[in-house]
């Protein structure tokens, strides 16, 4: 097993760790990574979020999102960077080992990153069941589970066949979604009425500033593109472009969609529909075709969303295993095929999905995720020197991220202390596994 001072001394260079890989590993596209990349945020985002963001920041959700957008791409230089230099299917853990060693920032921060992923995933697999229910099964309960924990078991077998499937499969969905969405956009801007969308309709500033914690919730997907560079051909010059190539779509998308919805729809009818708002928006102009097309759009979207992200989880995982900041039993080959990470993290999420009522902490998800992007931004400055980037970008990704946790954390503190707590208790725990496997590992060290 190579420790974090093997791997700082591992040639990184375009014409080696980069590019000399045989050409069977290399089994990922720029088209591919950047459709995996948006077929994780838009499942995880659009579908799932225009509700709770109308509750808070009303019909300005599109500049909720355009905000979200602007932050996420911002870490997205830091990430690309990052990736151009340091390309793995580690994807963030590789950057946290490069920026902090293998220590305890480190280790914390990349529990964190599991607890994120775990939860997105099985949010948005609980998402799927729910569309799947009310499309073929009159909203059966009992249907809404069995979707549930088929997609997950589905996506999975996905990923232990490997690479090249999840390339082929992500990108026929993307380019589904893309066209459904083109649709959409056309047909509810044609219809929309600005004086629902007037300013004179927005809430208070902080309260949208605030928001921009939870849609930022919707860009989480563009960090599983970092995870592609062990897949990627030449990833220094293919990395960056498959992540700026996804936020661009991306944005665009939240944005233009956002709008149709909020200027067809008032706010309360977004709120009371939840995640089928983009069904009901397109029923004027469409009818119950339309109806039916953006719930199967959904199904695609957020099974795409599940996929992406376990894609990104087994990779993680594997790296942490190597390094021996995560025990090594996440990096051993499984019975069933691929990693025995895969396999605790399918059973994590499938246990989350039918266990918990996921709908409750989408903010908390958002906010760690936010915590994480932030130390990962600030190892990104540590190392700008190494990737060549440009530190007025980084330190304007850092601040962004900051204001927008403390204005976060402080309103939830206010009016949701139950949740505050939870952040902290997430915290807790991330910092107690690692103290705790530390501890076993300095054990078994000393054995040694």
């Amino acid at each position: 097993m190579k420790g974090i001072t093997d791997m700082a001394h591992e040639p990184l260079d375009g014409h080696n760790a980069g590019e000399a890989a045989p050409a069977p590993a290399r089994a990922m596209t720029v088209r591919g990574a950047a459709f995996l990349g948006v077929g994780s945020m838009v499942g995880a985002g659009i579908f799932a979020l225009l509700g709770e963001a109308g509750a808070v920041a009303g019909s300005a959700v599109w500049l909720s999102f355009l905000l979200a957008g602007v932050v996420a791409t911002l870490q997205g230089y830091a990430v690309a960077k990052l990736g151009a230099r340091y390309p793995s299917s580690g994807g963030i853990v590789t950057f946290l080992l490069q920026g902090y060693g293998r220590g305890h920032i480190t280790a914390i921060t990349s529990w964190l990153l599991y607890f994120a992923a775990i939860i997105v995933t099985a949010m948005v697999s609980v998402s799927f069941g729910s569309y799947g229910a009310a499309l073929f099964f009159d909203d059966s309960t009992g249907w809404s589970k069995i979707l549930t924990s088929g997609v997950i078991v589905l996506v999975a077998a996905v990923n232990i066949i490997g690479t090249k499937l999840i390339d082929r499969v992500q990108t026929a969905i993307v380019i589904v979604l893309l066209v459904v969405f083109a649709v959409f956009v056309v047909v509810t801007l044609a219809q929309f009425d600005p004086s629902l969308l007037a300013t004179s309709t927005y809430p208070p500033t902080m309260d949208i500033v605030g928001s921009v914690a939870l849609t930022f919730f919707a860009y989480l997907g563009f960090t599983v593109i970092s995870f592609t560079g062990g897949d990627l051909p030449n990833p220094r010059r293919n990395l960056p472009r498959a992540m700026y190539l996804a936020l661009g779509i991306t944005i665009t998308l939240y944005v233009l969609i956002s709008l149709g919805v909020f200027g067809t729809l008032t706010v309360q009818e977004v709120i009371d529909n939840g995640e089928t708002a983009l069904a009901v928006a397109a029923q004027p102009a469409l009818g119950e075709a339309g109806f039916a097309i953006m719930a199967l759009a959904a199904l695609l979207a957020t099974a795409s969303s599940v996929n992406a992200n376990v894609y990104a989880a087994v990779g993680s995982t594997a790296k942490l295993a190597e390094s021996g900041t995560f025990p090594p039993i996440f990096g051993n080959p499984s019975w069933t095929g691929g990693t025995r990470g895969l396999t605790i993290s399918v059973m994590l999420i499938l246990l989350l999905a039918n266990l918990v009522d996921l709908t409750a902490i989408a903010s908390l998800g958002s906010a760690v995720a936010l915590a994480i992007f932030l130390v990962t931004s600030i190892a990104a400055y540590r190392l700008r020197h190494e990737t060549a980037s440009r530190a007025s970008i980084i330190i304007a990704a850092i601040a962004l991220t900051i204001v927008v946790l403390v204005v976060f954390a402080v309103q939830t503190l206010t009016t949701s202390p139950e949740t505050f707590a939870a952040m902290i208790g997430i915290v807790a725990l991330a910092v107690a596994l690692e103290m705790s496997w530390s501890t076993v590992r300095a054990r078994r060290a000393s054995r040694t």
